[in-house]
């Protein structure tokens, strides 16, 4: 547990630091721009799809009382716009993801080693296509997760349980990896991960209740759905913000995992034939 908190209080000083600041513009910049451009050419017609689902199945009247039962009956004049953002939501986390596995996590790689750890060896076990892969792999998962769970959103403090339990599993599976790529041989990260399994679990679940923070911009109801392109922005935003300190908090802790294993390694007793 020390070693969580050291690692934590480590993460939060280098998040601090204005080059880590910096590096949440490129990601934000271009994930806005991704973005701006799906959300003008295919907002309209995903929300007018579902305008005529809801309206060809008689769904809106069952929306409506099942939205009434627990109080929530006007949110029933935008559920479409709603269904929407929340199924867009998973897409702005995974471009954040990717965008900051993919540009952002090299560069913290290299600046928590070159403070912390300038001794110790690059074995580069893994690689940007591993990075990659792992997010793809992981976000599957994810989304599948995400869309049996979204109709817990409509309740805050059941959205405030799932999401971070996603979002935990989700920075443990990628972070983890991006973590190690560069300085543990493939077998190493293995052995990291399988020691240090439920550390870096507590460390995603703490960084996923961070990560659902920008969830709660999409709680309110009609003002969500007028102020949305406001909100996309600001929600992209944070979860870059979001993942670069996750990047900082696993990075440290797993540099520091890393050099503790290798030296119990080579301290360890050779057997004799």
């Amino acid at each position: 547990m020390r070693a969580v908190l050291v690692s934590f209080v480590r993460a939060l000083l280098s998040q601090l630091h204005l080059r880590m600041l910096l590096l949440t513009v490129l990601p934000f910049v271009v994930s806005v721009a991704v973005w701006g451009v799906l959300l003008w050419l295919g907002l309209q017609p995903a929300i007018d799809w579902l305008q005529t689902y809801f309206t060809e199945n008689d769904a809106f009247g069952a929306a409506g009382q099942v939205l009434g039962w627990f109080g929530l009956g006007t949110l029933k004049t935008v559920l479409v716009p709603l269904i929407a953002m929340w199924v867009l939501l998973p897409l702005m986390i995974l471009t954040a993801l990717v965008f900051v596995g993919t540009m952002v996590m090299p560069i913290i790689a290299r600046h928590v080693a070159s403070r912390h750890h300038p001794q110790l060896e690059r074995r580069k076990g893994g690689s940007v296509w591993g990075s990659v892969w792992v997010a793809l792999s992981s976000f599957v998962v994810f989304v599948a997760l995400w869309l049996v769970t979204l109709p817990l959103s409509l309740f805050p403090p059941l959205a405030l349980i799932v999401h971070p339990v996603l979002w935990g599993w989700l920075t443990y599976r990628v972070m983890a990896y991006d973590a190690l790529a560069d300085h543990a041989s493939a077998q190493e990260y293995r052995e990291i991960v399988r020691i240090h399994r439920w550390p870096l679990l507590a460390i995603g679940a703490i960084t996923g209740a961070l990560g659902a923070a920008p969830s709660l911009l999409w709680l309110g109801g009609a003002l969500s759905v007028i102020f949305f392109p406001v909100l996309a922005a600001g929600a992209i935003w944070l979860y870059v913000l979001v993942f670069v300190f996750s990047g900082l908090w696993f990075q440290h802790y797993c540099l520091d995992a890393l050099a503790a294993y290798r030296a119990r390694v080579s301290v360890r007793p050779v057997p004799k034939n």
